[in-house]
């Protein structure tokens, strides 16, 4: 089913979305994503049962911010509310993912089983852990403007929207990038990130990553999965290269790319399911949806807030993506 005349993507955000407790004030209350959340935490094991205790947690015992947090919660959130779309009948016809957010698309859409991704993202965060320490710079500018201020450190980690392009990078050479391109004139912000995704900097943490991803069992994509590493609907041949999952932490996210393939095939009804809205704004630039042909409906608030509303923004999104909203059934349970 799609959310009116529309056919419905999931899109699925990644490190720089996520905040303390985030989503936290759909549970218990929507006892399908409390229940998808439980799945993520089960296959995680005992670290699973560490990362609901800080997920729910008012004064976590690891930061969010922190790696072993953002990255798996990042990961339980998308695939949740993903799991909690499908339980309201509502078939999506695509899934972009952006970073960790690929990973949930993958298994929402049939490419890996839960178990399976949740070992590999537990990998994944091991890794990164073990990293030099780094960050994540975005820029009000375009790749090409960026050029002159990049370096064999510091390069383009991701391409958001016509104007807003993420360098990430070590610490050091990171702010002497961000000092000179502020002294340019240039709109910079940091990302909530301590490592430097998408770069060089990582690539020995990459180092036996295709190895051990080689050992999981895969599948074609049962629904299409726009890559924002590919800018193309994932293939068999894409899915099945253990390489092209490995090299994921330090190639460039190309989301906005992904996005235009996206929507040239026909406007969609774009769904953020994943914590606040960046995703859902830099949807709203692209001409598709600024001349009203696609549409986009986020899940979750914004901005952190009180549980309340978490479920105020859910239950409105429900009422445009089921038949008759919330109080036909269809849509959250117990909101």
């Amino acid at each position: 089913m799609s959310g009116g005349a529309l056919p419905v993507a999931l899109l699925l955000p990644g490190q720089g979305s996520q905040h303390a407790r985030m989503a936290a004030g759909l549970h218990p209350g929507v006892p399908e994503f409390a229940a998808a959340m439980d799945e993520v935490f089960t296959a995680m094991g005992e670290e699973g049962e560490r990362l609901r205790a800080d997920w729910l947690a008012e004064r976590p015992v690891v930061p969010i911010d922190h790696v072993t947090r953002s990255q798996p919660l990042l990961f339980a959130v998308d695939y949740a509310l993903g799991r909690l779309v499908l339980s309201w009948g509502v078939r999506p016809a695509a899934f972009l993912g952006h970073s960790i957010g690929e990973m949930a698309a993958a298994v929402l859409a049939g490419v890996f089983d839960l178990r399976d991704a949740a070992a590999l993202v537990l990998d994944r965060v091991r890794r990164l852990a073990a990293a030099p320490p780094g960050g994540m710079l975005a820029v009000a500018a375009t790749p090409t403007e960026l050029e002159p201020y990049l370096s064999t450190d510091v390069v383009v980690g991701a391409v958001n929207a016509p104007r807003q392009t993420v360098v990430a990078g070590p610490n050091g050479p990171l702010e002497k990038t961000e000092r000179l391109l502020r002294e340019a004139g240039f709109t910079c912000r940091r990302v909530p990130s301590l490592s430097g995704f998408h770069s060089p900097m990582l690539a020995p943490a990459c180092r036996g990553a295709e190895e051990r991803i080689a050992t999981v069992p895969v599948r074609a994509p049962h629904t299409a999965v726009y890559s924002a590493y590919t800018t193309a609907p994932l293939t068999h041949e894409d899915v099945t290269d253990a390489s092209f999952w490995a090299r994921h932490l330090v190639a460039p996210v190309l989301f906005w790319p992904a996005l235009d393939a996206l929507l040239a095939g026909g406007d969609h009804l774009l769904v953020e399911a994943g914590p606040g809205q960046g995703l859902s704004r830099l949807a709203r630039r692209h001409p598709a949806v600024r001349r009203g042909g696609s549409r986009v409906v986020p899940l979750l608030p914004a901005r952190p807030g009180p549980p309340e509303r978490d479920l105020a923004t859910l239950t409105a999104a429900a009422g445009l993506l089921t038949p008759s909203g919330p109080a036909s059934g269809s849509g959250p349970s117990g909101v």
